[in-house]
């Protein structure tokens, strides 16, 4: 689409009642990032209450009609998800504005792709609109749904703020309480800052009558200490109910005493056992939480109402009836969404013909979706199971896939961060959290690194590996697993997001950026991922060297634009105080390939050993640096590759990264809740 076109959702696809929105971008540098929002307006083109304001404070609407989904990987690094019910939106809503927002200084400009995308109900894409004029704007509205002749459009609209999230919310009538609001002087309250570029009005809706008055805040001296203010808070805010972190004391007389459990995982002898008790205890948890149901099915295209999930049904398939392992329904103002559910526990692999199957029943009785959930990690533009469509039927039918370490992220995510409606449901989910996460369950996410690990290594070892050997591809392709299944598991632990940074080449899809790094593995015997973390001040990178069987763990601290170089050395070892001895620091210098190193240790005593000798040399970074041995074996033991992955990233995290000074700039609305100044 082009900036100011629009078209209906109905004349694009049949199954539009429901929509998934992606707002992408991508960063040279791989930290910029944004944040995603949404404003519900009525004919007057205000909201009705702040409560039809949805960002990162408030992601999902009561009604099911709007639903935050997050950040999902993607060719080109990620994309945020909103997930649209139009059938649950209420009357008086006429318009759906999609936004997003960056942080004080930074602007869309220094991002590249700026994109949006919109997909029905099937996962099938409708449209995509690129902007490519963002320049110096720091929020951005991307479109807008909109009712029109009771059928729904959508408009493609680009138009650009330079005020940021407070800004543009503001416009549209949202109450921000906001410090940047409270400390505006009084001799700028009369000047009015306008949008970048203006966008014309719909010729078909009413025009909005908003204007913005909102200015930045001016930057303070260094040297005058910022006041104190009440936390800025959106009065969108719900109290929700989290576990506490710490357990309390047990009534136990000794440590043998086993906890009751809701779901007792000691009588699973057999795979068909742990299948059908995994997928029961899933499907009845996802029914009676509906902040957890909704989560992992807003995605697949279903409707915000009453869900019901049933186990073990038997559906007609020729002269052999089929069984999958689930089903799930979900009623909407009397219009059924069904999936089918196929399960798969410890490892074992989806069965193509299976598969097959179950989307030919699908389509046959008019079911929306067949769900996969298995421990395996799907990847971008790589279907672990292959089926075949027909094209001459008209009903058409979703293949999704989830993996247990994407339920047991969510379910993470809700009880310890976010929130869910009451106690019971918070237990439900803990409960559910301990059955998945023990070590019978066999629901523990990717494990393997498949059969083609074990010669990879050792053509490595050997220098036999050649390029274009389909086995290096494999672990390509699984290291990738492998570092997606770690963001999930980290960012359920800190509550944050932890996501894959994919340096691909523009116009690459992701079969030619799995092919090059293949090539590279054969050359240098290396596997290399990055990961940004919020609230880091660098990105993360992981360096696998299959040579020297190490693993290496390291970050890019940028040097200060100002001060001198021994006050930045000296602060940065007070930091690390409580990090291991054993933490490599490197000063990287302007032009050079290296320059001072040592360990923590070392340099304690003596920081001004992380400074060139000449005061000429410029430094540009620091790079700090934790070392471990790779596990040997496949993933299953205690010294697998995997767990060592795992382990190394942990601690990195925990021991050196949470002590770094944070880089996000300060924000006029801080997702927790406070206003933050770094």
């Amino acid at each position: 689409m082009v900036k100011g076109s629009n078209v209906s959702l109905a004349a694009l696809s049949e199954h539009a009642d429901s929509v998934i929105v992606r707002l992408g971008w991508e960063s040279p540098t791989g930290e910029g990032d944004a944040d995603v929002s949404v404003l519900l307006l009525d004919e007057n083109g205000k909201v009705r209450s702040d409560t039809d304001f949805y960002f990162y404070n408030n992601p999902v609407a009561a009604d099911g009609s709007v639903q935050l989904l997050g950040k999902a990987p993607a060719a080109d690094g990620s994309e945020d998800r909103i997930s649209f019910d139009l059938t649950a939106v209420p009357s008086g809503v006429v318009r759906m504005i999609v936004a997003a927002s960056r942080y004080e200084d930074a602007r869309f400009g220094e991002l590249e792709g700026v994109r949006l995308s919109l997909a029905d109900g099937t996962g099938e894409e409708l449209l995509r609109f690129t902007i490519g004029d963002a320049d110096s704007m720091s929020a951005i509205i991307f479109g807008e749904l909109y009712r029109r002749g009771g059928e729904w459009k959508f408009r493609a609209v680009g138009q650009g703020y330079d005020t940021g999230l407070a800004g543009l919310a503001t416009d549209f009538g949202v109450d921000i309480e906001d410090d940047a609001a409270a400390a505006e002087p009084q001799d700028n309250a009369g000047i009015d800052a306008q949008p970048n570029t203006a966008a014309p009005a719909p010729t078909d809706l009413p025009t909005s009558q908003a204007t913005l008055a909102a200015v930045p805040t001016p930057r303070r001296p260094d040297d005058e200490p910022e006041p104190r203010k009440p936390a800025g808070r959106p009065r969108t805010a719900k109290k929700r109910v989290t576990l506490p972190k710490a357990a309390k004391k047990t009534l136990a007389e000794n440590e043998s005493w086993r906890k009751a459990r809701l779901f007792p995982v000691s009588a699973l002898k057999s795979d068909r056992d742990r299948e059908t008790r995994a997928t029961s205890v899933l499907l009845s948890v996802m029914a009676q939480v509906p902040e957890f149901g909704r989560r992992l099915t807003a995605a697949f295209g279903s409707p915000a109402g009453r869900m019901e999930t049933f186990t073990e049904v038997t559906l007609p398939h020729g002269d052999s009836p089929r069984r999958p392992d689930g089903v799930i329904r979900v009623e909407r103002a009397g219009k059924l969404w069904t999936a089918l559910v196929e399960t798969k526990t410890n490892g074992n692999a989806l069965k193509a013909e299976q598969v097959q199957a179950y989307m030919d029943i699908a389509a046959r009785r008019g079911y929306e979706a067949v769900i996969t959930l298995s421990n395996d990690v799907a990847l971008e533009g790589s279907p672990l199971v292959e089926v075949k469509i027909d094209g001459r039927r008209k009903h058409k039918v979703a293949l999704w896939h989830l993996s247990w370490a994407e339920v047991a992220h969510q379910a993470q995510v809700l009880i310890r961060h976010e929130g869910v409606g009451n106690a019971a449901h918070a237990w439900l989910l803990q409960e559910l959290l301990h059955y998945l996460q023990h070590e019978n369950s066999g629901c523990h996410g990717f494990q393997n690194m498949g059969p083609a690990w074990v010669p990879v290594r050792n053509g490595i070892d050997d220098e036999t590996l050649c390029q274009g050997d389909p086995r290096a591809l494999e672990v390509v392709e699984s290291w990738e697993r492998l570092i997606r299944q770690v963001c999930l598991r980290l960012g359920g632990e800190l509550g944050q997001k932890v996501l894959p940074v994919l340096r691909a080449r523009r116009g690459d899809d992701p079969k030619v950026r799995r092919d090059r790094l293949a090539d590279q593995l054969c050359l240098d015997g290396r596997l290399q991922a990055e990961l940004r973390i919020e609230g880091t001040p660098g990105v993360l990178a992981i360096s696998a060297d299959l040579r020297t069987g190490r693993l290496r763990t390291s970050i890019e601290i940028p040097a200060p634009e100002q001060g001198y170089p021994l006050s930045w050395a000296k602060r940065l070892v007070r930091r690390l105080a409580d990090a291991p001895a054993d933490l490599h620091i490197e000063t990287l210098l302007e032009g050079q390939t290296a320059g001072p190193r040592g360990t923590l240790e070392r340099l304690r005593p003596e920081p001004a050993d992380m400074l060139p000798k000449s005061n000429t040399v410029q430094i540009q970074a620091f790079r700090l640096s934790l070392f471990k041995n790779m596990g040997s074996t496949r993933g299953n033991a205690e010294s697998g590759f995997i767990r060592s992955v795992n382990d190394a990233i942990h601690r990195f995290y925990t021991t050196v990264a949470v002590h770094l000074d944070p880089t996000t700039p300060h924000r006029s609305l801080s997702k927790s809740g406070s206003t933050t100044t770094t």
